[in-house]
């Protein structure tokens, strides 16, 4: 068996319940600031409401898929690692990835996530705003980040 990693486009819906489970276990280790019915309310819109929305591409490691990417209209909607598989460079590979396919992205951060905005800001993005909730009302204050290209 592989660790190998592989970025490579998503295979269609038939790969989302995995994409979910990936979600689920990335969620739990990292957004411990969400309620376990904050959790429930997203999971349920996750397949439904916003991998619709994205194209998704996905990491895998020995044929898993361990991690994945939505971009959507110039913005990094979503960046997912398996919980058991953080911190082998996968969410950078993923990034890597998206930042080739789109060199202006943005990103939306929760405040209370300092990994995932330590991050971003190592990767080169940048603060460029906040908002006191989510997009969907909630207490969860969001920082708004903007990629910029290092000079040469």
């Amino acid at each position: 068996m592989s660790d190998e990693i592989e970025i490579r486009p998503c295979a269609g819906t038939t790969e989302w319940p995995r994409l979910v489970e990936v979600w689920r276990s990335a969620v739990e280790a990292t957004h411990d600031f969400l309620t376990p019915d904050d959790v429930e309310y997203f999971e349920s819109r996750l397949a439904s409401d916003y991998l619709p929305q994205v194209d998704l591409t996905v990491a895998t490691v020995a044929g898993e898929i361990v991690g994945f990417v939505g971009l959507a209209d110039g913005g990094l909607e979503m960046l997912f690692v398996e919980d058991e598989h953080r911190g082998r460079g996968i969410g950078t590979l993923l990034l890597r990835d998206a930042l080739a396919r789109s060199a202006t992205l943005r990103v939306d951060v929760n405040e209370q996530n300092e990994r995932a905005l330590g991050f971003y800001l190592r990767h080169g993005f940048h603060r460029v705003g906040r908002s006191a909730t989510d997009q969907d009302g909630r207490p969860y204050p969001i920082l708004h980040l903007e990629y910029r290209e290092p000079p040469p």
